[in-house]
């Protein structure tokens, strides 16, 4: 089999460490592993395969022979970077928003629009984490009863900020619990014991970029613009895995038994759903795994033709870092590299 020269950009963040772990766990053919941060990382190592590899400097000249780029490293490096990965002949699949809503860049969740991918011209875009988990369960309800309008509330994990969101989690519920008052720096407020409705900058229409970002991404990814979705994005005290609380309103009548019997057959779906025995999705049990979990399969009584569903995932996995591994991989297999 053909081996690939990988770059990992943000190669010593959350998203960046899950990457080269699925990386390994799902025995990518790597040819060489080149871990990539800036200059405040100078020094720090990775391992892969069982090696400790010296995490390099993120510059333009790094990614010479370099055939595919993953990158988690913000908006900014991706803007700088990732068209200079471009031109020295990598496909870079980025995990920031910095490119999603480019007409001419794929935006991709293969479980969903795989097809998408065979038009890239060497950029592919990683969704929004909250947006991945949803329209994996969207995506089969969509083809079986035609969704009209989506509503969703997010409960979305501190992972999802990065590293030092988790350690002030961590930080802030042991000052609290012995006495202490918490000192918020990388949230406006504590985030310990406390739910924050606020993901990203507000605009001036009341919401943030993170509900826009659920809005326009799912449009553009179930390709299908007359789709309506309002979010409420939310971040809540849980370390990782973020869950959501989805509505949904079709054209056909779906039973609450008609959407456990797609989602059962659905790719990259688990279905976890008994309530009367309390079994339904938590984070604590997702953590760690690639699939998306959906359980409280019910009817909307209030409409017609509606369903609620409770879906979880591992937003560090599926929603970043597994999700761009499996379009490396849908790459490879198809030979677009």
């Amino acid at each position: 089999m053909k081996s690939y020269n990988v770059a990992v950009v943000g190669a010593t963040g959350a998203v960046g460490q899950t990457m080269i772990k699925i990386l390994q766990e799902r025995n990518f053919p790597v040819k060489r592993i080149l871990p990539l941060a800036s200059a405040r990382s100078n020094g720090h190592s990775v391992e892969f395969r069982g090696e400790k590899i010296k995490v390099e400097e993120a510059m333009p000249s790094a990614f010479e022979g370099i055939d595919i780029a993953l990158f988690s490293a913000g908006n900014e490096v991706s803007m700088e970077l990732a068209p200079e990965a471009v031109k020295r002949g990598a496909v870079v699949i980025d995990n920031s928003s910095a490119f999603r809503m480019a007409p001419e860049v794929p935006l991709v969740v293969p479980e969903v629009n795989p097809g998408d991918i065979h038009r890239h011209k060497g950029l592919i875009a990683n969704p929004n984490c909250s947006t991945i988990q949803m329209v994996v369960v969207l995506k089969p309800i969509h083809e079986k009863a035609r969704i009209k309008r989506v509503v969703v509330s997010t409960y979305q994990a501190v992972s999802g900020t990065g590293v030092d969101a988790i350690e002030e989690l961590k930080l802030q519920s042991r000052k609290i619990l012995s006495g202490d008052k918490p000192e918020p720096r990388v949230y406006p407020y504590p985030i310990a014991f406390n739910v924050l409705p606020h993901i990203d900058v507000f605009d001036d229409t009341g919401y943030s970029m993170e509900e826009w970002k659920m809005v326009r991404e799912t449009k553009k990814i179930m390709g299908d613009e007359s789709i309506a979705v309002t979010a409420t994005t939310v971040r809540v005290p849980v370390f990782n895995c973020h869950s959501e609380a989805v509505n949904i309103e079709t054209v056909e009548k779906l039973t609450a038994d008609g959407a456990r019997s797609i989602l059962s057959q659905a790719p990259g779906v688990k279905v976890v759903d008994d309530p009367q025995k309390r079994i339904y999705p938590l984070p604590k049990d997702v953590s760690g795994q690639n699939d998306v979990f959906v359980g409280r399969i019910r009817e909307d009584f209030s409409i017609p033709c509606g369903l609620n569903l409770w879906i979880v995932a591992d937003n560090l996995r599926k929603g970043a870092a597994y999700n761009a591994v499996q379009i490396a991989e849908y790459m490879v297999e198809h030979s677009l590299i």
